[in-house]
């Protein structure tokens, strides 16, 4: 079956609480943001498969005859692809020229792209020639979900391709309108590249993509919240790279090192993830002052506990200050560490 364009788009997100004790099992509560990454995807007579990221100044094409090889021998179960093929990263590796050391964004997207293609169309044991363009106006490694949102965009651009779900937008229609099968097919596909680019993934960043809205996640049990109060959040960026995988990883090691002294921290943060939706909950209802204080004081708790854990910055500490003598309370959202860094600010109404 011939291939037609398409054109996809998903949101970034940010963290309200919960950051690095979802990986643990603990609640999350995260928000879809009004940034978007976009994606097209193209037939093209080339016999080639090319891919566009504009963002990170990677452009690259390959044979589809050489990308054939590298079909893993055993079609995936494109509705419960739960597990990656750990077969197949190693010959991608090779084949891209790079070793397990590279981690670097351009390698990390580039493995997600040639993964997730090569497994949807693993069955069809045909690859079609095509183009991929993504463009994004989320930046990379910020906290802000921009590899959830390419991911989520691979998974519905290459499953339209195949045929496993509807197109995008039927006649006279301008906003796709999947159907709830076919959005937990997306995101169980995104969550695989997500696996590709972070290593062990809460799965929190792809759900949110995905459905968008406000989402409370909890040992991959996603829950809409239906009813929140408007809240202005400021977003900060302090350009200090890092590495989502390596934080992730430092958290672990610390929780298995001091298990007593960081399971309560991890316990502690889930109740500061509760707790906040109850007020928002309440909020919907009527919002009060004091429910504005207690947004803000569970912001300065959770900055504290996230630094507790090991992923904290001076950067961070320095803008905290800064935003609490102009009366905003702040915190880190996403990875945290050494990374770009962004603190949710609670403003009063």
């Amino acid at each position: 079956m011939p291939i037609m364009e398409c054109i996809v788009s998903a949101p970034g997100k940010a963290i309200l609480h919960g950051e690095h004790a979802v990986v643990h099992g603990k609640v999350a509560l995260a928000v879809s943001l009004d940034l978007r990454t976009y994606l097209r995807l193209v037939p093209n007579s080339t016999g080639k498969v090319c891919i566009n990221l504009p963002n990170i100044h990677t452009f690259l094409s390959w044979d589809v005859t050489s990308l054939q090889s590298l079909l893993p021998g055993h079609a995936a179960d494109l509705k419960n692809a739960k597990e990656l093929d750990i077969d197949l990263l190693p010959r991608l590796r090779s084949f891209i020229g790079v070793t397990d050391c590279n981690t670097d964004t351009s390698t990390m997207a580039v493995l997600a792209f040639l993964y997730l293609c090569l497994s949807v169309f693993t069955e069809t044991r045909e690859l079609p020639g095509l183009t991929v363009s993504v463009w994004s106006e989320l930046p990379t490694g910020a906290g802000l979900g921009s590899s959830a949102a390419y991911s989520v965009c691979l998974a519905a651009a290459l499953l339209c391709a195949r045929g496993a779900i509807t197109p995008p937008l039927g006649d006279l229609e301008h906003t796709a309108r999947w159907s709830e099968e076919e959005m937990e097919l997306i995101n169980t596909w995104a969550f695989l590249g997500e696996k590709i680019i972070h290593g062990n993934p809460s799965g929190v960043d792809n759900a949110v993509s995905t459905w968008g809205g406000v989402l409370r996640y909890r040992a991959g049990k996603i829950t809409p919240l239906s009813r929140v109060p408007m809240l202005r959040i400021l977003l900060t960026n302090t350009k200090v790279p890092r590495s989502t995988k390596v934080l992730v990883a430092g958290v672990k090691d610390k929780i298995y090192k001091f298990p007593s002294i960081m399971n309560p921290v991890l316990e502690s943060i889930d109740a500061v993830s509760s707790t906040c939706q109850e007020t928002l909950t309440e909020m919907a209802s009527e919002s009060t002052p004091e429910h504005y204080s207690v947004l803000e004081e569970l912001m300065d708790i959770n900055q504290h506990h996230l630094n507790v854990i090991g992923v904290g910055h001076p950067s961070l500490d320095t803008l905290c200050r800064v935003t609490l003598a102009r009366g905003l309370h702040s915190k880190l959202t996403g990875a945290g560490g050494r990374g770009l860094r962004h603190h949710p600010a609670q403003a009063r109404h």
